[in-house]
């Protein structure tokens, strides 16, 4: 079955609490699980970006969802499309609380095809790289649940 991905930014809505947020998280960890959805929500307080991936049919569903959501507005999507294989599989949804630079840098990074770069230079220069970069600490110190908070990522990293 072939795999899908979209990613998106939006403005959460001014009157969005930490507990409704917790809530938002919690209600996606499990609609992602019954429709075989992985992913990860970056939050800075203001902005959301979320990439997630699955089968077609759960990411078309979850994307129903997000766009009805009245948690935020002004989405918009960076890209969607077919992978090759998920990049998330170990998060049902990771929420990571991050800086405004480093939500900016990941927005405004390359999403065409939701591919790696090979750049030789070891900089990481495409969403996901950057994406990566960020859910990496978590990864080896065993922060795999819903809620967790991005170290930061140190340099400008651009």
């Amino acid at each position: 079955m072939p795999l899908r991905a979209i990613a998106y930014a939006s403005e959460a809505v001014a009157s969005l609490s930490a507990e409704r947020l917790r809530g938002l998280v919690n209600d996606a960890v499990a609609f992602n699980e019954a429709a075989d959805i992985t992913g990860v929500l970056l939050f800075d307080g203001h902005r959301f970006l979320q990439y997630l991936e699955g089968p077609q049919q759960g990411v078309d569903a979850a994307w129903r969802r997000i766009l009805d959501s009245g948690s935020h507005h002004s989405v918009v999507e960076l890209n969607r499309g077919r992978i090759g294989r998920r990049q998330f599989s170990h998060w049902r949804m990771g929420l990571l609380q991050v800086e405004h630079t480093e939500l900016g840098r990941v927005a405004l990074s390359d999403w065409t095809g939701f591919v790696r770069s090979t750049a030789i230079s070891g900089i990481p220069t495409s969403a996901l790289d950057r994406l990566q970069l960020l859910t990496a600490p978590l990864l080896r110190t065993g922060q795999g649940g819903p809620m967790m908070q991005a170290a930061p990522s140190g340099g400008d990293g651009s």
